[in-house]
Order: C-alpha cells, then sequence, then structure tokens
C-alpha cells in the first residue's frame, strides 16, 4: 500500500509518500517562519492561506520525487487534528478531496500519534509497547503506548508546555522567532551556576508538568539586570538545566513505575541536544533503550502523518466523505484500527 500524508495542523506545510514494502519514500516540507516571525508567534489567518498557495504544489512534487503517479496511490492520510481549525481544514478538504477523485480511502490521522510514531521511520525502530515522552511546541506529556491507538496518559503539563517556556523564555531574552532553537544554542554559551532556576514539580509525587513558574522565575531573576551577550547566555543555560532535569527526572520516575524498557522521544523539543544527551544518559543508567526520530521528524511533519495513516489503512480503518478537522483532540480518546472509533465528531 502506497500512501500520500498531508500534515497542515499549523505552520507548516508538508507532504509526503510512504510505502508499506518500500519505506518513505519522499517527503517535502515548506516553513512559514519567515511569514510569523515579524509578529512574534504564528498568525492562523495568515498561516491558512499560505497552506492553501503551498500544498498542492509540495503534493506535486512529492509525486514526482517518489516516481509516483496518482494511480499509484491507495490511500491518503491528512492531519485531522488537534491544530489550528482554519490549517488543519486545508489538509482534511485537499486530502480528502484527492481520495474521493483518485477513489481511494482516506483516514484523518492525530498529529500527536504521528509524533509518537516518527521514531518508526529510522533504521532501529522501538517495538510496543513502551514509553513515550511528547514535548512539542503546546503539549508536554508522558504516556504509556501499548499499541497503535491505545494510549494512557500519565502526566501532563497543568499550564505552559515546555516547548512554550522555551520560546517565551528567548523571547524575555530578545531572541528571534522561533525562540526554542535560538535559546539551546545560546545555552551552550552560558557558564553552569550563574543563575539557579526551580525545578518544578519535582517535589510532589506523579507525573505531571508545570513550566509557567520555571519562565516566571527567570522573569525576576533578570528584572532590572543590564543584560549583555554572556549574561543573556547564562540566563539561556540556567534555564535549559531546569527544563531538561525537569523532564528527566519526571521520564526516570514514570520509567520505574511502568517498568518500561524503552522510552520514545519525540516532539520538536526532543530535537535539543541537551535533552537527548541527558535521557541517553539516564537509559544508560537504569538500562532502558532511547529512541528518537531524526530532527528533521521531531517538527511537524508528513512523513509521520503518511506512516501513521498507512498503518490505520493497512489495517481497514476508512473515512466517511465529510470533511472534518479537530483543534482540539485528547490522544487517549483514539482507539486501534478499525471502525469508526477514531472517526472526529461533526463540527469539530
Amino acid at each position: 500500500m502506497r500512501v500520500l500524508g498531508i500534515e497542515t495542523s499549523c505552520d507548516e506545510t508538508a507532504a509526503a509518500i510512504y510505502d508499506g514494502d518500500k519505506g518513505l519514500l519522499a517527503h517535502r516540507l515548506f516553513s512559514q517562519i519567515d511569514l510569523h516571525a515579524k509578529y512574534g508567534g504564528v498568525v492562523p489567518e495568515l498561516a491558512s492561506r499560505d497552506h492553501v498557495r503551498k500544498l498542492v504544489p509540495l503534493i506535486d512534487e512529492v509525486l514526482t520525487a517518489s516516481g509516483s503517479f496518482p494511480a499509484d496511490i491507495n490511500g491518503v492520510a491528512y492531519t485531522a487534528g488537534p491544530g489550528l481549525v482554519g490549517a488543519l481544514l486545508v489538509g482534511a478538504a485537499v486530502g480528502r478531496s484527492l481520495a474521493f477523485g483518485w477513489n481511494v480511502p482516506s483516514v484523518g490521522v492525530h498529529h500527536l500519534e504521528g509524533h509518537l510514531l516518527a521514531p518508526m521511520l529510522e533504521p532501529d525502530p522501538p517495538a510496543f509497547p513502551f514509553l513515550a515522552l511528547l514535548v512539542s511546541g503546546g503539549h508536554t506529556l508522558i504516556a504509556e503506548v501499548a499499541e497503535l491507538g491505545r494510549y494512557r496518559i500519565l502526566g501532563t503539563s497543568l499550564d505552559d508546555a515546555a516547548g512554550e517556556a522555551f520560546d517565551k523564555t528567548a523571547k524575555l531574552l530578545g531572541l528571534p522567532y522561533p525562540g526554542g532553537p535560538y535559546l539551546a544554542k545560546l545555552a551552550e554559551q552560558g557558564r553552569p551556576g550563574r543563575f539557579d532556576f526551580p525545578r518544578p514539580m519535582l517535589d510532589r509525587p506523579g507525573f505531571d508538568f508545570s513550566f509557567s513558574g520555571l519562565k516566571t522565575a527567570v522573569v525576576v531573576a533578570v528584572r532590572g539586570l543590564e543584560l549583555d551577550n554572556q549574561m543573556r547566555a547564562d540566563v539561556a543555560r540556567a534555564f535549559q538545566d531546569a527544563a531538561v532535569e525537569t523532564l528527566v527526572t519526571k521520564c526516570a520516575r514514570a520509567l520505574r513505575h511502568t517498568h518500561s524498557q524503552t522510552l520514545v522521544v519525540a516532539g520538536g523539543v526532543g530535537a535539543n541536544l541537551e535533552l537527548r544527551a541527558q535521557l541517553s544518559k539516564m537509559g544508560a543508567r537504569l538500562r532502558i533503550k532511547v529512541s528518537y526520530p531524526r530532527p528533521e521528524f521531531c517538527t511537524d511533519n508528513a512523513a509521520m502523518i503518511a506512516y501513521a495513516g498507512y498503518l490505520r489503512l493497512a489495517r481497514g480503518e476508512r473515512e466517511d466523505l465529510a470533511i472534518r478537522a479537530r483543534a482540539r483532540w485528547p490522544i487517549d480518546q483514539l482507539h486501534p484500527p478499525g471502525g469508526d472509533g477514531n472517526r472526529i465528531a461533526d463540527g469539530g
């Protein structure tokens, strides 16, 4: 089975072709960073309009790059949520329309499920069951993954997600948008111990996160200071150390609780080199496997959507003719493939 994947949940337009026998054949992505940078964040209406302009040409590109014709496509997968509803509707409308025109089945994919499965695209993929840390711009959670579509959330962020805290702290330090990668780069020049920020909620039992207090601690610490380049690097280092230690400690706690032998790390913050280094050290200490997708598949992309869609379509899942999208969609509402258990409610 050969599947076209479409991703338009926020500010990246992406398309990919996944083949059940040959693997990932082609993927393309267009980032809207330059479009939104002058506003300091994503403008939903502009994002939707840019998806309209860029999506079909990207689909043409991946068809050509994969040596595929429409007659070779056996199914279409598109991100149906969660995300910006206008952006989602662009991908859903194009994906569902192509499936109808090509007379092939389609399926709406949960964006976070795509992230959780992204490490499966690597040469040494993890096997079910596993524990997952998903850290992206808008989501931070730890979940038990029993099988495709069967997820149990152990902990989640009670306020800002880790990615949001990175971006907001970066903005405070005057770094460009999107701030997270710039903060991580600046932190490499920081001196350890110059600032000491709290490790939120580590003194409480459980697996939930809270990053708003850490962000506030940064605001208080720099208030009234003359921030030269070295001082800004020191702040970035201290913030990143606190955020990474919090994530790693919670993961270690969840691994011990579940007796899991594999940890999957996914989402945009999963590309952070310091986080990967500390999680790898933890994995070696606990003698568990830690799996990551390559950095380009940590951020939003269509390869993960094509792969997740392939798994569901290959096991018989089908959408009806309606075009649906859902801005909010808890991942623990999903079910294993088959029937209409994952069908998105009308109206989003």
